[in-house]
């Protein structure tokens, strides 16, 4: 009998022997010989991959919070910091390159025939006011916005951190607040010269021409001429693409999320330093660039010639619409040349 017990008990032993060999053997199977930590740890670029962003836990009510990584935060910061400036750097520094060379060759486009000494009206007070309060806004605004491109490169090492510190928040506040005066402008601008600016048979031929800059003779043109129409449709184009985005940046997470926001820097930048470098040349055009362009915007008014040459057509609707005596008046005693 005690022989029979001890076969029972080897028997059992053995047939729970051969079970443990059987649970252990997948799991022997699943183990590496030795550990790479490198290799086999769940690495930071699978886990992007994978789930598009590591996001943690929480207990705010703020659940955009608990994002920790996303992977369109780096392919924002290379673009911020890398490409954009080199953008900016092209656009800008180019035009003002390209437009010295240019003066140097052509120099200031004078008034052939000379100034006859009667002036037109071209722009009334309202126009004008228009339109300088929208280039005083431009031009702060694009000085404050160019400092978060360019300013940790170009402004911090002159003038100290410190100084940099207090003259970035100064910046901030004057490139929002001015955004609104800005988008009033660009929207009046619009709808104040929209019927002029539309594109018609004599763009073509101003173009062809090279519009009086290149050649000797400016073709016949209406109020605007096909390069000022250019730049009205620059300023409202771009002007309500900076304004979009830059609006939905001043008022985070109210019309889009966090990718929507970095996508929308991307084209403000973008849209901004280009914006930029196309205004130069139009400030060039209307300072040094012609003679008696300012005079235009900065009295209202005219020299005669400078209409026949320049805006021949206009000049002939305005002579039909108020007589040739009601449109002269005496020059401006210190005309801008």
């Amino acid at each position: 009998m005690a022989m029979v017990c001890a076969r029972i008990r080897l028997c059992f032993a053995a047939i729970a022997l051969l079970i443990l060999a059987a649970v252990a053997a997948p799991l022997a199977a699943q183990q590496p010989n030795s550990v790479d930590p490198n290799g086999s740890a769940v690495q930071e670029q699978q886990l992007l991959q994978q789930f598009k962003r590591i996001q943690g836990l929480g207990t705010i009510p703020d659940t955009k919070s608990y994002t920790i990584e996303q992977p369109q935060g780096r392919e924002w910061r290379e673009y911020h910091q890398v490409y954009l400036p080199w953008i900016g750097t092209i656009a800008m520094l180019g035009m003002i390159v390209l437009l010295a060379i240019f003066f140097m060759v052509r120099g200031m486009v004078r008034i052939r025939s000379g100034r006859s000494g009667v002036n037109i009206v071209r722009f009334n007070a309202f126009e004008r006011f228009v339109h300088w309060m929208t280039a005083t806004c431009f031009i702060l605004m694009a000085l404050t916005g160019l400092n978060i491109t360019f300013g940790k490169v170009a402004l911090l090492p002159l003038i100290g951190p410190s100084a940099f510190s207090s003259w970035s928040l100064a910046a901030k506040y004057i490139h929002d607040y001015l955004s609104f005066p800005f988008t009033l402008g660009v929207i009046l601008i619009f709808f104040m010269w929209l019927g002029g600016n539309l594109p018609d048979r004599t763009d073509f031929n101003w173009l062809a021409k090279g519009g009086g800059i290149v050649g000797k003779d400016e073709p016949p043109a209406y109020r605007f001429n096909a390069g000022q129409k250019v730049i009205y449709w620059v300023v409202v184009l771009a002007g309500t693409a900076v304004a979009v985005t830059g609006y939905l940046l001043i008022f985070p997470f109210y019309g889009t999320g966090v990718g929507g926001m970095q996508l929308a820097q991307m084209i403000h930048g973008t849209v901004a330093v280009l914006f930029v470098a196309v205004m130069i040349a139009h400030v060039y055009i209307g300072t040094i660039g012609m003679e008696g362009a300012f005079e235009a915007m900065g009295s209202g008014t005219v020299d005669l010639n400078w209409a026949k040459e320049h805006h021949s057509l206009w000049l002939e609707e305005e002579r039909a619409r108020v007589g040739p005596n009601q449109m002269q008046r005496q020059p401006a005693a210190t005309p801008a040349e």
